[in-house]
């Protein structure tokens, strides 16, 4: 027996939950109230007789389909059987996957789930819906604000109510960041202090967002200068021995590019107003009172508050004040942090819901059916499959209509029914005790009722006989 195979035997088989963003993956079971490991997005993997280290979800699109195939394939071998120590066999797999995701990526990683590791089922769930799950709430805002992109969806019970999205793709503040210290940041090495662009032609933004914060809004009149940054310098150490000097200025303002807007003048605030602005009038105000922050770059200190600021400061403006008539803006505390709420959201879609209400079968793709259709349905049309695999009805059956004639007929005869058995529980000199529950529960005499009814129907079938 192989070595995998014997890994769990005595304990319950969970499902194994991924959550796969741009910079971290989340991993972990179904059982668990946070994720198992959350491990860097990257592989290093062999292309070309080359080993370089690659992102899994970023620029899937320019990859060729055997490629991603088999960098998937590596990553997910090492999620298997590096972290969480299962046999892929015996455990269904919910993947959370963003409402952007490719269909090639969609496609890829079923095919190496289904073809390599041999999975039982898998479910793709949305981010914004399992957002919702944690909280408990059938209707909200979700802002999902990740490394790489910034999706606003509004939600009205389990359903996006707008065609519109919310959506500004912001590889900015990375890319601002990285343009920053290459040109301002001083790099610390042996032979002395050099400008970092001398000594690097590339850098790992990631590590750097830590030592930045989110500053409040500029409140001095249009047109005047900003003030310099008071804000300390700091230094953060690099391999080698290096270290680099990140200036306050930087740490400072290079979220400000999130909210400042961009060369149309969308940015994160103005995105969630007009997503809330293109939804039904009915639906507005409880979208506004239930906004729902997610992502890595939500967890940046002075986040929430610096988006609260730019929302009031917007609602003033003619443009939002002439159409949204609302003064209230409500966030929802999050159970866990807010990169986690997504993978949380797939916890209980196995264990609470799906569970509890046996569907979970018919949302989610087995293997027989995959290898029958090569395809993966979209999470909005997935279609409902019995647990036998049994073929689905595609006509429905109809309710026959019965005349009236056909009714009283049934009625007499479920009457005369009722009064033979209360005849024969109201037979001889004692009545038995449950005939007199009987007769209490009903509030008089059962033979009376029948009798009634059975007059009714019998002028009802001579009417009808009349009229014929």
């Amino acid at each position: 027996m192989p070595l995998f195979d014997v890994i769990g035997l005595g304990a319950e088989k969970h499902a194994v939950v991924i959550d796969i963003g741009a910079a971290y993956t989340k991993c972990g079971f179904a059982s668990e109230t946070s994720p198992r490991h959350i491990i860097r997005s990257v592989i290093t993997h062999t292309i070309n007789g080359e080993r370089e280290t690659v992102n899994v979800v970023s620029h899937e699109q320019d990859k060729r389909p055997d490629e991603l195939y088999a960098i998937l394939r590596d990553f997910l071998h090492q999620v298997y059987f590096r972290y969480l120590l299962v046999n892929p066999r015996d455990r269904r797999v919910v993947i959370c996957e963003s409402v952007l995701c490719s269909t090639l990526w969609r496609n890829t990683i079923a095919k190496v789930l289904f073809k390599h590791f041999e999975v039982p089922s898998v479910l793709f769930a949305p981010h914004h819906l399992l957002a919702l799950f944690t909280l408990g709430i059938p209707s909200g805002l979700v802002l999902d604000c990740g490394f790489t992109e910034t999706i606003v969806l509004p939600i009205s019970f389990s359903v996006n109510v707008s065609l519109h999205m919310g959506l500004t793709v912001n590889p900015l503040y990375p890319k601002h960041l990285e343009e920053q210290l290459m040109e301002r940041s001083l790099v610390q090495i042996e032979t002395g202090i050099k400008p970092l662009s001398s000594v690097m032609s590339k850098l790992e933004t990631l590590q750097f967002v830590r030592t930045c914060f989110v500053a409040p809004k500029f409140s001095g009149p249009e047109g005047e200068p900003r003030p310099a940054s008071q804000v300390p310098k700091v230094d953060y150490p690099l391999d080698g021995g290096r270290i680099i000097r990140i200036e306050g200025q930087i740490r400072e303002q290079t979220f400000d590019i999130l909210f400042d807007g961009d060369e149309e003048g969308k940015s994160i605030a103005t995105c969630l107003l007009d997503s809330i602005l293109k939804c039904p009038i009915d639906t507005r105000k409880q979208l506004a009172e239930n906004i729902v922050l997610v992502g890595g770059t939500v967890m940046t200190p002075g986040f929430k508050h610096r988006l609260l600021q730019e929302i009031y400061c917007l609602l003033q403006s003619p443009r939002y004040k002439e159409n949204l008539f609302m003064k209230t803006i409500k966030m929802h505390q999050i159970p866990v942090t807010a990169n986690c709420t997504s993978w949380l959201g797939g916890r209980p879609v196995f264990c609470a819901i799906f569970g509890a209400l046996e569907v979970l079968a018919d949302r989610s793709v087995t293997k027989e059916r995959y290898n029958q259709d090569n395809k993966i349905p979209d999470w909005a049309s997935c279609e409902e499959q019995t647990v036998d695999n049994a073929p689905i009805l595609e006509e429905r059956l109809e309710r026959p209509v019965l005349s009236r004639r056909q009714t009283s007929g049934i009625t007499s005869t479920l009457s005369n029914i009722s009064s033979s058995l209360s005849s024969r529980l109201l037979s001889g000199s004692s009545r038995s005790p449950l005939a007199s529950s009987l007769l209490q529960r009903a509030g008089g005499s059962p033979t009376s009722g029948a009798s009634s009814s059975i007059k009714e129907s019998d002028k009802e079938t001579q009417k009808e006989e009349k009229k014929g």
